[in-house]
């Protein structure tokens, strides 16, 4: 019951659920989320480790930089949330905000954390 109550906590923050927003459209470096969700690193890792804690989202590291994306999803309640975010989230104006900002974003993006 401990693990459903946290992944329904994680699921109850704007930010986190920006994010998870932002990670329907494919694996993002921490940096990207910080240039695009206008927020500091710390906050964003923070959110970021709330999210993987939770099994939302899982990392790879490459480099310096870490990468995530949506995980695999670890119960059948996981694959449930991310139907429903894949339905229901991509609807909402700030996250389709923040998908278009990607989208401007990714071109014209700096190699820095490649």
């Amino acid at each position: 019951m401990k693990k459903t109550a946290q992944l329904f906590k994680a699921l109850s923050d704007d930010t986190r659920l920006r994010i998870l927003g932002l990670l329907l459209e494919g694996e993002l470096c921490v940096c990207d989320l910080v240039a695009i969700l206008g927020l500091p690193q710390s906050t964003v890792s923070r959110h970021l480790a709330y999210l993987r804690n939770s099994a939302l989202v899982s990392d790879n590291r490459q480099g310096v930089w870490i990468h995530y994306r949506l995980a695999d999803g670890e119960t059948s309640l996981h694959q449930d949330i991310f139907d429903l975010l894949r339905k229901d989230l991509v609807g909402l104006p700030q996250v389709l905000d923040d998908q278009k900002a990607l989208r401007e974003y990714m071109p014209k993006k700096q190699a820095t954390c490649d």
